[in-house]
């Protein structure tokens, strides 16, 4: 099959948009969902003929049912899912209210399972496809103070897609984690991520300096997002993808300080660890 039908969440910016944009240009078809102005997205992505730009919130299960059935009724298929849609929450956990919390979950974890779920039934019928789930490199190493909720988040992402990797390989369907390190997209601007409304000063020295660090972040990324479009269309290509994949030298780096990280731990209490087992009769 030459042309591909893409599925694409939180397209209205950052690497949603990029991909999209990527794909079009390929010769291939993308539905691409936002919360608002469709129109305006449509207008600034063009290849009117190849696109469907659906209004969507991730966190409505109906709403996204009705978004997958308008992109199958349109274009007959789906090939590729990219579950990008989500936002971060800057905050010390207990800062964070429970519905701060909550809604950091609701997006980036329980929104994905919603589209996912509702993809799934016509990429088994047509036993194929590609699903790739945007993660992040706080995923693999989060040591960033005021960034643990979020990177918890991208956890989730990490362990959902290895079991979904197991689940849907009988189907001829692919799994993908994608761990981007940090891009020059809208992540860091105040439109992109929240802060908790309760504030603790005795974090003022760990999270407040995060605080203040993100205020004069953005847009000094090294991460070029067009570049991180080109490896996601690489990596659709590829007949053997795959289960994990950072992008970015930052990315690629933090998942080897954690594997360092984790065999160290492991060695040193390794003695300890294995004098639980039951001993030999």
């Amino acid at each position: 099959m030459k042309n591909k039908v893409w599925f694409i969440t939180g397209a209205s910016k950052g690497f949603g948009f990029e991909i999209a944009k990527a794909v079009l240009a390929s010769g291939d078809q993308v539905v691409a969902t936002v919360r608002k102005d469709a129109k305006q997205l449509a207008d600034k992505l063009g290849f009117a003929e190849q696109l469907l730009v659906v209004t969507l919130d991730v966190t409505n299960e109906p709403d996204v049912q009705t978004g997958v059935k308008a992109a199958i009724d349109r274009f007959g298929r789906i090939d590729v899912l990219v579950n990008n849609a989500g936002y971060g929450l800057l905050a010390a956990t207990e800062e964070a209210t429970a519905d701060e919390v909550r809604k950091q979950y609701d997006t980036n974890v329980f929104g994905l399972l919603n589209v996912t779920r509702s993809v799934l039934p016509q990429l088994r019928k047509q036993a194929s496809g590609h699903i790739i789930n945007i993660s992040s490199l706080f995923a693999y190493l989060n040591d960033l103070p005021g960034l643990g909720l979020y990177g918890s988040t991208k956890y989730a992402v990490e362990g959902i897609s290895e079991g979904l990797s197991v689940e849907l390989k009988p189907f001829g369907i692919h799994v993908t984690s994608v761990a981007p390190g940090l891009f020059s997209t809208d992540f860091a601007s105040a439109n992109s991520y929240q802060t908790s409304s309760k504030i603790i000063d005795d974090y003022r020295e760990t999270v407040g300096v995060m605080r203040a660090r993100m205020a004069n972040f953005h847009g000094s990324q090294p991460g070029d997002p067009s570049k991180l479009a080109a490896v996601i269309l690489t990596l659709v290509a590829s007949n053997n993808p795959p289960l994990h994949l950072p992008i970015g030298a930052d990315a690629v780096e933090r998942f080897r300080q954690k594997a360092l990280l984790i065999g160290r731990e492991v060695e040193a209490w390794e003695s300890i660890s294995k004098s639980t087992d039951h001993q030999p009769a």
